[in-house]
């Protein structure tokens, strides 16, 4: 069957997964807008401390996100994905508890974002490397593309609900039905049928580095997969470098209403959603690295216009070119998903799906230290600017690489033998 054939909806599971997914995302996007809002307007959070917030929301990825792939390729995908929404839940409903009581504090919130990083990290790396194995490989892409289209979905309806929600119910209520969509999505996946891939013959009794090493190696080791990782994290640190950024902009420096913001992070929902409809028509017509190089070259320019947001006109220039570049990252996450997912043999999809988490959402967490920092030495203007041409170089590794003329999907290589040195005591990492 041709790749990008085949619909993954008559697959029970995967329509479980989609459904559960759709209220997980509904409840980070809700979050993702109202707990800096809350910071800023309720606890007097300044540039710095907005970067600190934003900065530990995604500080997970570096401390866990390598070994949460050797764990995730050894444990039942439904557990690690039910545990990690509950686990979310119960942090988010903390938050408007402590305010009722006149006792939140941005210590706790700090806690609380970084708790619910070490949560996502586990249900991203598990979501991701269980869908081939729902799905099948020969309907990744249309799997992909509706995974895709979901978060953008989830950013249109999330972070535009998310601003008007602060604007009409306080932020602390926002944050309670961010909480809420958490314990629905964990409810709903324990639908999905018990399943585990059979684990490899020695993975029982090899060391938890030894698996970590072998999943960077792969992903570092291969040219392709390297050029991937490099561009994501590019455009990962300019993004967040603005977004963390654009909450003090708006409140305190342009003096526009938190709706405002909620849809201009909505319109790149709207970006997301057409790059990831495109993704598959473009990788058709073009081939699947070569859409992914053309489009960084036709699209990442437009990065520049979000450094010229501000009141009236200037705001929607900043929409627009918003809007651009999202269009390029659903596209991307749609094809560049999938080529990952193509590269990698099934025993280390976890690894792999966790060493991209790590780069990828590793640069969110740096970009946000950086975004506090230049925030508060040279203004929130600069910091913004910096991130813009972030983002308009992100496509370069792409472009430069053996992906620039890759035309068809690759089949995914025999997975590594382990080496002799790799078998001998018991894994060292605990198994949560």
């Amino acid at each position: 069957m041709n790749p990008a054939s085949g619909s993954p909806w008559g697959v029970r599971d995967f329509r479980t997964l989609f459904a559960a997914s759709a209220l997980s995302h509904l409840g980070t996007n809700v979050g993702y807008v109202a707990i800096p809002l809350l910071a800023v307007t309720v606890l007097d959070a300044g540039p710095g401390q907005a970067g600190v917030l934003a900065a530990l929301s995604t500080a997970a990825f570096l401390l866990i996100g390598l070994p949460a792939g050797a764990w995730v390729d050894r444990l039942p995908p439904r557990r690690v994905l039910v545990a990690a929404d509950a686990a979310r839940a119960v942090l988010l409903a903390s938050v408007p508890v402590a305010w009722w009581l006149d006792a939140l504090s941005l210590p706790q919130l700090y806690a609380v974002v970084l708790l619910n990083g070490c949560a996502t990290v586990f249900f991203d790396v598990g979501s991701q490397t269980v869908l081939p194995e729902l799905v099948g490989r020969d309907r990744l892409v249309p799997a992909n593309t509706a995974v895709v289209g979901l978060m953008a979905g989830a950013n249109i309806a999330g972070r535009g609900a998310g601003g008007f929600l602060v604007q009409l119910a306080t932020a602390p209520l926002a944050v309670a039905g961010g909480a809420v969509a958490y314990l629905a999505s964990a409810a709903g996946l324990t639908g999905i049928g018990r399943r585990r891939r059979a684990p490899a013959p020695t993975a029982a009794r090899r060391r938890l580095r030894a698996e970590i090493g072998e999943g960077l190696r792969h992903v570092l080791g291969s040219r392709e997969l390297r050029a991937l990782a490099l561009t994501g994290a590019l455009g990962n640190l300019g993004a967040h470098l603005v977004n963390v950024m654009l909450p003090v902009l708006f409140t305190r420096e342009l003096g526009l209403p938190a709706g405002a913001l909620g849809l201009y992070w909505a319109i790149g929902g709207l970006g997301l959603l057409s790059g990831a409809a495109c993704a598959r028509r473009l990788a058709a017509r073009l081939g699947y690295g070569r859409a992914l190089a053309r489009a960084g070259l036709w699209c990442a320019p437009a990065a520049l216009a979000v450094g010229l947001v501000g009141d009236g006109p200037w705001f929607w220039v900043a929409c627009a070119g918003w809007l651009t570049v999202t269009a390029k990252t659903g596209l991307d996450n749609v094809l560049g998903v999938t080529l990952r997912q193509h590269l990698t043999p099934d025993p280390l999809l976890g690894r792999m799906n966790a060493t991209f988490r790590f780069l990828l959402t590793g640069a969110l967490a740096v970009g946000a230290a950086l975004a506090g920092v230049i925030g508060e030495l040279a203004g929130v203007r600069v910091a913004v600017w910096t991130g813009a041409v972030c983002m308009a170089c992100a496509f370069l590794p792409v472009f430069s690489s053996p992906l620039r003329t890759l035309r068809q999907l690759p089949e995914a290589p025999a997975p590594p033998r382990p080496p002799a040195s790799a078998e001998g005591s018991p894994a060292t990492g605990k198994r949560p």
